[in-house]
Formats: C-alpha cells, structure tokens, sequence
C-alpha cells in the first residue's frame, strides 16, 4: 500500500531512473530492421570535406533536390533550417560592393525558393521554447486543418507551448507546400526518448517535421487531436492512429543505434553518384551526422546520435504503426501489478519454507522481468519497471521481518505448558516392576504418534482468558487421549495443543503401527462429533465466532506417524524422571506432522510405517519421496485418506467414493510421470486436477505444477525424485 501511494506521487529522479532501465530492455532487444521507406542525405564529414564548410550556397542545396526528384524520391524533408540569407549569393555580394546586376546574374535564393517550390519538399523549422530575448513572432502557414475532439477547461493546456519561432528566411518559407519543426526536447536526464508530434503557439497547432510528412503523403487536410480527461490520448491522420503521452509527445520506439537507417552522404547526392533505386519512392530526411553541426543527440542506446535519425525512426514508428506508448490508464495497471506483486510475495513467505519462498520469489521476479520486456517490445505497452522491483525487494524483507516478530511473539506465549501424562499401562508397569529395572534405556522399535491443532494462536487469542482455552484444550485432550489409550498407546507428553504418544513400549504391542494408524483415523473421524459439541456449548462462542469468520472448523488437527527403533526408557534427574523414547524416528515422526500443513493432508505416514500396515484395509496417497532437515537418506512420505470401507462417500473429505478413486487414478499416474521426469506430460494432468472443485488436496498438486514448471524451465541432471526440506514444516 505505501508503494502504490508514493507510486502515485512518483519523483522525478525515479521516474528518470526507471527510464534508464527501460533503456537497458532497448540494448537488451538489439537493433530492429526498419521499414526501408526512410532514407538520411547525411552532411557528414565526407560531404564537408568535398564540398565544404557548411552553409553550403543555396545552388549547391538546389541541386541536392533536383537530383533527388529526379531520381524520383517520394518526399523530400528538411532537418535543417534556412533562417538566414546565403552569404555567397552573387546578387547579394554585388549589391554589397555597389555593383549593377541583371538577369543573367543569378540570385541563389530566389534560385532555391523556385526549387524547393518545384520540388517534393516540406522545410523544417524551429520553435522557441523558453522566453528568450529577440523572439521572432512569425508563424509559417500549414496547408491542414487541426481539429481537437474532447478538448476541454481540464485538459486544454497540455500540449507544449511556444514562445516564438526560427523560421526559414521568407521567399523560401513562402515558396514551400509545407513545413514542420523538428524540436527533440530530452527528458530530464537529458536522453530523447519522446519527440512532440503537435506544439500550440498563439492558439494554433503546429505539427512536427514527422507528422507533417505522413500527413502529406497521406494527402489528408484534417488532423485530428483526440482528448481524454487526463490530456492528449492519440493523433489521427488519415489512416494511421498514433498514440502519444497526455502532452502529445510520441514515445519512440528506436530501432537500434547510429545508421540503423540507410545513410547517402550529400555529396553523393551532390555529384550525382549513387543509386537512384536507394532514392526511389523514399522519403528523404537530409540533415547531418557531423560532430561540428553540433545536432547530436542522446537515446536509450547510446549518447551521441544524429538528431535527423531521431526523426526518421519516429516516421518509420508511424508507417509501420509500430509504437511504444504509455496510455492514460497504465498508471492503473502499475498500481494493481504493485498491489499482486506484494500480495503474492507476502503469501509466499507467510505459508512456505524460506528456501522454497526465496525461490519462487527469484522465479517471480524473472518472469515479471520478463513479462514487462514482453509486453514492452511485441505489445507496445510500458510499464512501470522500478516499482516492481521495489515492490518484491521491499515485499519480502518486510514479510520476514514480520514473520520473525510474529514467531518470536508466539515463542514466548507458548510458554505455558500441560504436565506430562503417563499412560495407564506405564502406570501398570511401574508397579509391577518396582523392585526390577524394567525402565533401563533399551533399543525398541516403536511406532511414534504426533498431532497438532491447526490455527490454535487464533484460537488461544479468541478466548477471554486462560481459565476457558484450559477447558477447551481438555474438551479436545480428553476423547483424543482416551482413543490412544484404548489402543494400547502410550501419551508420552501434551506440548501445548500438541499431543505425542507411541506404541510397543514400554509393553509389546505386536501390530503397533496399525494400532498407531487405527488411532490416527478414529481421531480424524471424531472431530466431525466433537466440531458440534464445541458449537454448542456457549462457553466458547468467542472461537465458534472467530472459525466462522475464517471459515474454518473450530478444531482441525494434522497427525503424523513414523516406524523405527528408538530408545526408551527412564530418563531425568534425581529430583523427576519420566519414561519416554528418543532418537532419529521420533524425530522424524514430528516432521511428518509438521509437513502436513505443507502437503494439506489430515495424517502422513512414512513408508517405515507403511510396510507394517495391511495395505488393503486403507486408502493411500503418495506425497513425495523427500530428505528432512537433518537426514540425508530419503523417505517416502504417505498420505492416509480414509479406511477403505465398502461406502459411496467418505465423511473426511466428503467426496463419493467413485470421484476420489478417479482422483487418485489420474494423480498416480501423473506421479509415475513425474518420477520418470516426463514433467510435461505430469504437468498437464495436475493442472488438470487443480482446475478440480471437488479434489482432495488443496496443495498439493500446487506443489507438484511449481515443480514441474521449474524443471521444465530448468532441466534437472540425474533426476532422482528427491525433495530437500531444509526446515521443519
């Protein structure tokens, strides 16, 4: 939000920033061929070398346009203005020493008015921009008529206005069909990225060099401005529709660096040797390339450019109706992209590992980077480019700052925790073996059981005090704690709203994992019961209140179960022991727990588990064969949907039996895909099922198409299969 608000009053000096980046997309581009409708009589160093220095006398200017209408060029443009008498005319220096002249002495002016009057030529000129000294006043006379459509109090003062004129000197100005400026106004940092089609001087419009041309060869006598609420929109000319910025400047798109267009040095022209078929049918922009005519420019290419080829990419952008262009409403499309930008990186670090966020966040930025150069070049659309990148740098250290405040702050609130509760075979056992050491530490393989309330913070902050959240938790403990005992389990310790408990010690319990399992599921079935209970009772509308507001069950547990010997036994100090297990498959039992959260499943089991169970009398998914934070050889991690009952529909994820067996169908082979690395074709099918409103997995196959499309993108080497959680969840 703070982004798009200092996005609506963006500085200067970030705005000219974002422009430099947009150059880098130029160079990034390379250059572009033109139309070939455009050519440049270049007075280049050659020409001043064989001709001389410049001003040239006007004859020698003449016969640049005789030879090249006949030649037969198209038209014929002026990037030059002629504002003051030729000093080499022979009538002028006759006069200056007194002498007579007649009509064989030729007036070279008068010579070069004729010609360009003769001639398909259209002068340029020059408006004053700033309130000089010594402005001259004259304006020259346009053949057009210019129509404003939608001009109004709000944006009538948005095109460019004049102060005075430098104009040709007047019986050539006269003797000319047309004429247009040639102004190239750089933006604050001095590069030409924009050229003004349309400038208003005395009330009247005037138009560019450029526009002049189409509209010549366009033959149309009607120009149309056209208006939006924010300034100038678009300019029409016949045929071609050009889009422009609210001050009437259109955005160039340059086609690449110094003689991307055809160059004919003017003594060429001048001498007569060259190529009538480079001439042709051409428009003809003559100008200079020469370092000392100083009409150097800076674009987004590079710092020193001929100002006359400015004008010829500007003029083959319009032949081609090929623009770049910022229109009024892009503003509105930067604020959202800001706003999805943020919010999608903000969601990514809340619900997901560091390393899988920050990857994404890298594949976000690449591909926004890319999309933005997309659009740019095959779309003619700019965007914003900084504030993206401000928006996701910004986004993300914001978001972990957050997270660590949040995580911290919940640290310390769960500091308040259940006594441990020994189950009543461990009761047994230590009575019956007081005078034995039943309770030495041994090697045991056990089934381990971890559970753990989905959104309890919430939950504990709805509550009005602590004496009601104790009598929630033992609303929940109670029915779970006896569903494990009654299965022979034993319940190691209560950790907060987390329950951990195991099977086969310290008695045997030969099918322990199946009991682990059968636990697991009655559990899962009895939140259903135990949701509407809790709904009822009045105690704790505050949470019933609060899960409807988030439309979530008032109590939603993940279980995990993991296979493995483990050692059990007394452990403690003098002062208090309890009897418990430690090792690698405890350990790994609270990451499947904790990663069901990531795969959105109600319990995962390992294959360790999986192997001890009777494989018929249970519906399973597999989820991902991962290394944990900690182990290096892989596991396979197993989703247990439900018993595998003879029903049409299965309460726990409330699907008919028949839709879930073809979910799991076409999934499974999208797994068997995705192992053999045809991640295309894997691709495809979990798309496919994601597009599902009845699927059994929010995330799942989410994780799956992420994958995917990364491998495609990024061919893995030695594809195994393997997924590295780096963190607990």
């Amino acid at each position: 939000m703070a982004l798009s608000l200092f996005y609506s009053f963006i500085p200067k000096t970030l705005e000219s920033f974002d422009n430099r980046l947009r150059d880098y997309m130029f160079i990034l581009r390379g250059e572009q061929p033109d139309s070939g409708n455009v050519v440049i009589i270049d007075l280049d160093d050659k020409s001043l070398k064989e001709v001389g220095q410049w001003p040239w006398s006007r004859d020698v200017v003449s016969q640049i346009l005789i030879n090249l209408t006949n030649a037969g060029v198209g038209l014929i443009a002026f990037d030059i203005v002629f504002a003051e008498e030729d000093r080499t005319n022979p009538v002028k220096l006759l006069k200056k020493l007194d002498i007579k002249t007649n009509k064989e002495i030729p007036d070279y002016d008068y010579m070069f008015a004729s010609t360009v009057a003769q001639t398909p030529t259209i002068l340029g000129y020059q408006f004053q921009l700033s309130k000089d000294d010594f402005l001259e006043t004259r304006a020259p006379d346009i053949p057009a008529i210019f129509i404003e459509k939608n001009r109004n109090d709000f944006n009538k003062d948005m095109v460019i206005k004049a102060h005075g004129t430098i104009l040709n000197i007047p019986w050539v100005q006269d003797n000319a069909y047309s004429s247009g400026f040639f102004n190239n106004v750089p933006d604050e940092s001095g590069v030409v990225r924009s050229v003004p089609l349309v400038i208003r001087y005395d009330d009247q419009i005037y138009p560019s060099l450029a526009l002049e041309i189409i509209r010549t060869i366009s033959d149309k006598k009607k120009v149309y401005i056209n208006y939006d609420d924010n300034g100038v929109s678009n300019i029409q000319v016949g045929d071609y529709h050009i889009p422009t910025d609210r001050y009437g400047r259109s955005i160039i798109n340059f086609r690449g660096g110094t003689k991307t267009f055809n160059y004919i040095s003017a003594s060429n022209i001048v001498n007569n040797s060259f190529n009538p078929k480079d001439i042709e049918g051409k428009i003809a922009i003559i100008g200079t390339s020469a370092a000392g005519l100083l009409d150097l420019r800076a674009i987004p290419f590079e710092s020193i450019y001929p100002g006359v080829e400015v004008h010829a990419n500007l003029i083959d952008n319009i032949l081609t109706q090929n623009f770049i262009s910022k229109p009024s409403w892009a503003d509105g499309l930067n604020l959202l992209h800001i706003i999805i930008l943020s919010s999608l990186v903000i969601l990514l670090v809340a619900y997901l590992p560091v390393v899988i966020s920050m990857s994404l966040i890298a594949i976000i930025f690449a591909s926004d980077m890319y999309l933005i150069f997309t659009i740019l070049f095959e779309h003619g659309l700019i965007l914003n480019i900084l504030f993206p990148i401000l928006t996701i740098v910004v986004a993300t250290m914001a978001s972990l700052t957050l997270n660590y405040l949040l995580e911290t702050r919940q640290t310390q609130a769960i500091k308040h925790k259940f006594a441990s509760k020994v189950s009543k075979e461990v009761m047994e056992s230590l009575i019956d073996n007081q005078d034995e050491d039943g309770f030495a530490a041994m090697s045991k393989e056990i089934t381990v059981f971890f559970s753990d309330v989905r959104g309890f913070t919430n939950i504990s902050e709805a509550m009005p005090n602590a004496k009601l959240l104790i009598e929630f938790l033992n609303e929940y403990m109670d029915p779970m704690t006896d569903i494990i005992i009654k299965e022979k389990g034993t319940v190691d310790k209560f950790i907060g709203d987390a329950i951990m408990a195991y099977w086969n010690a310290p008695g045997d319990v030969p099918d322990h994992a199946n009991r682990a399992l059968i636990a697991t599921m009655e559990q899962l079935h009895l939140l259903d019961d135990l949701n509407t209970k809790l709904k009822k009772d009045p105690r704790f509308e505050s949470v019933v209140a609060m899960s409807k507001k988030n439309n979530v069950d008032v109590i939603d547990i993940g279980i995990g179960l993991n296979t493995g010997v483990a050692v059990a036994g007394e452990m403690g100090s003098s002062q208090r022991s309890d009897y418990t297990v430690i090792g690698d498959p405890i350990n790994l039992g609270a990451r499947l727990e904790s990663l069901c959260k990531y795969y959105n499943s109600k319990c995962n089991i390992s294959n360790f588990t999986k192997e001890q169970i009777p494989q018929e009398d249970y519906i399973f998914r597999f989820l991902d064969l991962v290394t944990v934070k900690g182990k290096s050889e892989p596991i396979e991690i197993w989703q247990v949907i439900d018993y595998n009952r003879d029903t049409t529909y299965h309460t726990l994820y409330k699907v008919s039996r028949s839709r879930l067996d073809e979910e799991l169908e076409l999934y499974n082979h999208a797994i068997s895909l995705y192992k053999d690395a045809n991640f295309k074709d894997a691709l495809k099918i979990f798309q496919d099922i994601e597009n599902w409103e009845d699927k059994t997995n929010k995330n799942i196959y989410k994780i799956y198409i992420q994958r995917c499309e990364h491998y495609i993108e990024e061919p893995p080497k030695n594809f195994t299969g393997v997924f590295v959680h780096t963190t607990k969840g």
